[in-house]
């Protein structure tokens, strides 16, 4: 087979390329030009994410060149089990070959290795032992994958500014992959001068990053900016792995805590908005969603159908939407003919708020230690000493950079928000990052008009750090401490929630 691809390599004065299974069936035939040859899409022979292709590429040079950059490019961003070149002599007989497979681990800098025999008489190395040993190697971290069932994700940062920066970023985002059951095996940051368009970083980094998700039986790229339509197709198109932003993340975690029907509308249509400009590609990261939309059709008469489809979509979910809102608008209008004063709570995801909540009127709606574990709002009566009442709504957590698609979608969730008398400003004082986490909750409250409304701010989570650094961080914010997990703590808030829903009234009682 080599004497004839090398003959009919020459003859054509093309390259030639076999992609061969294991069982040494050929699979698929290319040919290319002189120098250069073009890999069609192979996602369907894939046997499973995070292994090996389970083929490898046989093809010729014809300029005497070895393995080139290219070559090495392809397999590692394929997953092929070997990459092989066949150097072609001016009378069409093969010579010298080189071969290439990744490591386990990286050695000398280096995630592959070359060997090279100076004919086909001397290759005497048995290929199927050989990658039988390296899945082996591969395969030994793949134990505690099956056991926990979590997709493993490679964590990326791309940033213009200081590294630390970016590693402080990184840190919420590895939160949001925790949240999403996600396993994380490591982090990357890339500094850059300037955002590739097309790929943001470059190409040999790009290898890196998908060589070690390889070695590391990861399933997945996470990238901590958000990706245009065109770097998402640039990426998909230039390797096999599932690679996805941190806006798609976001929106994974919203799909899989929607509980309402209109919390999974709100979902629903925030995907959608943020997969239309995208459906030209073949990523499967919103697969949930789509159920194969977005995967590569026969022709752009299939893409526009499937536009269409979304479209139509997007209008049914909103038309769906401005009924709920009605709804909501004549509930609100009952509840506005009691009189009772509403307050709600507002902050940072995971900040605290439905324990605060649960706290406040002895009530179970869901809490947990992770982010954007509720979104759907709750509202319940809370009654003060004097036999007042009032009702108090938790809202869905706020976050930075928050999806714009997001934004809009739960717009009308949020605009109960303007019928409150209060705001409860809920801030985790236990979080590093709690300053730039109050200004990101109030940049959407000033987005959303709701800056006027009075506000108290509640530092949650005090019973983890230092009484010296709640005073001052009291004093310095004017709030009031509390820890949301210890009732008897909660006697300040209450006493000045009264005291700005009631004022007249409390003065009085004082």
């Amino acid at each position: 087979m080599t004497r004839q691809i090398a003959a009919i390599s020459r003859e054509i004065k093309r390259q030639i390329g076999l992609f061969i299974t294991r069982r040494g069936e050929v699979a698929s035939v290319i040919v290319g030009d002189h120098k250069h040859i073009w890999i069609h899409d192979l996602s369907r022979e894939r046997i499973g994410p995070g292994r090996l292709k389970g083929l490898r590429f046989v093809h010729t040079h014809l300029d005497g060149e070895p393995l080139s950059e290219e070559d090495l490019t392809d397999l590692v961003l394929l997953g092929l089990d070997l990459i092989v070149c066949i150097q072609v002599d001016e009378n069409g007989i093969p010579g010298p070959i080189s071969f290439a497979n990744i490591l386990p681990s990286n050695r000398d800098g280096k995630g592959w290795i070359i060997n090279r025999v100076p004919d086909i008489g001397q290759l005497t190395t048995d290929f199927i032992d050989l990658i039988q040993s390296l899945e082996e190697e591969l395969a030994r971290g793949r134990i505690s994958k099956k056991l926990t069932k979590e997709e493993r994700a490679l964590l990326v940062g791309v940033t213009t500014g200081p590294k630390w920066q970016e590693e402080e970023s990184l840190d919420e985002l590895e939160e949001l992959a925790v949240s999403d059951n996600i396993e994380v095996i490591g982090r990357e940051v890339q500094i850059i001068k300037k955002a590739d368009p097309r790929f943001l970083i470059r190409k040999g980094k790009l290898m890196e990053l998908i060589l070690k998700c390889l070695q590391t039986d990861s399933t997945l790229l996470v990238f901590n900016n958000e990706l245009t339509p065109t770097q998402v197709k640039s990426l998909t198109d230039f390797t096999e792995m599932k690679i996805i932003d941190r806006s798609q993340l976001i929106l994974d975690i919203f799909s899989r805590r929607a509980v309402t029907r209109e919390g999974k509308i709100q979902v629903e249509l925030a995907q959608l908005k943020y997969l239309l400009p995208r459906l030209a590609t073949k990523n499967t990261a919103m697969s949930r969603l789509t159920g194969g939309i977005g995967g590569r059709g026969p022709g752009e008469t299939k893409l526009e159908i499937n536009r269409r489809r979304v479209r139509e979509k997007i209008t049914r979910l909103n038309h769906e939407l401005d009924n709920i809102k009605r709804q909501r608008e004549d509930r609100r209008g009952l509840r506005n003919q009691r009189r009772l004063p509403v307050i709600s709570i507002v902050g940072y995801t995971n900040a605290g708020k439905s324990t605060l909540l649960n706290a406040l009127t002895k009530s179970h709606v869901g809490a947990k230690d992770r982010l954007f574990e509720t979104l759907d709002p709750s509202s319940r009566r809370l009654r003060f000493p004097r036999e007042r009442e009032a009702i108090i709504t938790d809202t869905v957590g706020f976050i930075r950079d928050l999806p714009e698609s997001l934004m809009e979608a739960f717009a009308a969730t949020l605009e109960e928000l303007r019928d409150a008398d209060l705001l409860i400003h809920v801030v985790d004082a236990s979080s590093p990052r709690y300053e730039k986490q109050i200004n990101t909750v109030q940049k959407v409250l000033e987005d959303l008009e709701l800056n006027n409304i009075p506000t108290i701010m509640a530092f949650n989570k005090t019973d983890l750090i230092s009484v010296v650094d709640v005073r001052m961080m009291t004093k310095k914010l004017e709030g009031v401490a509390i820890s949301a997990i210890n009732p008897s703590s909660l006697t300040g808030l209450t006493e000045m929630i009264e005291a700005h829903v009631w004022p007249g009234d409390f003065n009085k009682g004082s």
